[in-house]
């Protein structure tokens, strides 16, 4: 399957035509630049006097709130809801915080949301580069911020994340992430030594577990925070390898997806487990973890354990993200395709544009 040679760097920059690995390498670089933009954000009074969270969002920019409502978990007195889709839930009133958040500003799920919110009387902000989002956000007089960084959405989560973080911060559900944010940036700048393209496949594990990957159908697991970062790995498959992929957070797929290893019959051979695992696992998770990799393996699955570094929770979802989005890239070298370009999903956006 392989038909690239991976450590031949020339030749991947070649297939990078529009610079994904680039973006990948600035993952750090977004994060920190991000934070100094929105670390000192205030909120109006009538936002902080709010009760609960919907962060409202797709794609690439739903999953920031997915990560961000990972690092505020702990901390947090408000629960928070990541909305993929049209409109509101019925509870959301004067006393919910809407966070709508679109790289672009046109995403028509969340201006949806964002419009329903306004109605309802919710309390908004929107997080974006600009369009109709951020028109409607000053039109509106409401909380704005916004970044500018060029790249498709799954490319700018850095500045996602962090902006949505900042909100989050201001609104008191979480402390001064200063710290934790400058290691979870050394750590990313450690990684990033052995995982770009000039370091060779031996010492790289991206390029390792893509090169198995190629051909197979990858099944991401992941516990506790890592569920959130399993959940990017099967969306970066999907949108830079262009290659089917799902994901499964634990102890759930213990209750319902162990059970379906024996049917099609080639399962096992086109089936490629990986779990995610890192310091802070609950320890029963981690025991689960060990059974279920030993039933798949007495399929005859091939299992790959993927270690995630990070003592914080912010350290750690950024340090996945930052490996699988490696693995994503490399994968879509192996199959020949540029791992920016988005055909079906521009072509399925114009055609409900017309529509």
């Amino acid at each position: 399957m392989e038909r690239v040679n991976l450590d031949d760097v020339s030749v991947l920059h070649e297939l990078d035509g529009k610079g994904m690995l680039g973006h990948v390498a600035a993952l750090a670089r977004q994060c920190l630049d991000a934070w100094a933009a929105v670390r000192e954000l205030e909120l109006p009074v009538r936002h902080m006097e709010t009760h609960r969270v919907i962060v409202t969002g797709m794609g690439g920019s739903a999953i920031g709130g997915d990560l961000a409502a990972v690092v505020v978990e702990p901390h947090s007195l408000l629960p928070i809801q990541v909305l993929r889709g049209y409109g509101l839930p019925a509870y959301a009133d004067r006393q919910t915080l809407v966070i709508a958040s679109s790289y672009s500003g046109n995403t028509e799920e969340t201006l949806s949301s964002f419009r329903a919110a306004r109605e309802r009387g919710c309390a908004l902000v929107a997080v974006t580069t600009g369009g109709e989002l951020a028109r409607l956000a000053r039109e509106w007089e409401v909380p704005l911020v916004t970044f500018g960084y060029k790249s498709q959405p799954r490319a700018a989560l850095g500045y996602s994340l962090m902006s949505l973080l900042g909100v989050l911060r201001a609104r008191g559900l979480t402390g001064d992430l200063d710290a934790d944010l400058a290691a979870a940036a050394a750590l990313l700048d450690e990684q990033e030594a052995v995982l770009a393209p000039t370091s060779p496949r031996a010492d790289n594990l991206a390029k390792r577990l893509a090169a198995d990957l190629a051909g197979h159908l990858p099944v991401v697991a992941g516990a506790g925070p890592l569920a959130s970062v399993a959940c990017r790995w099967k969306t970066q498959f999907n949108e830079n390898a262009k290659a089917w992929a799902y994901y499964e957070p634990l102890p759930e797929m213990d209750h319902n997806a162990l059970s379906g290893i024996d049917f099609p019959a080639p399962t096992p051979e086109w089936l490629r487990l990986l779990f995610l695992e890192g310091e802070g696992m609950h320890a029963r998770n981690r025991l689960r973890l060990d059974l279920t990799q030993e039933i798949f393996e007495e399929h005859g699955v091939t299992c790959h354990r993927v270690p995630v570094p990070g003592e914080s929770p912010l350290a750690q979802i950024l340090a996945g993200v930052q490996l699988g989005d490696y693995v994503s890239v490399y994968l879509a070298f192996l199959y020949g395709t540029d791992p920016t370009d988005i055909g079906a999903i521009v072509s399925l956006k114009d055609k409900m544009a017309e529509a």
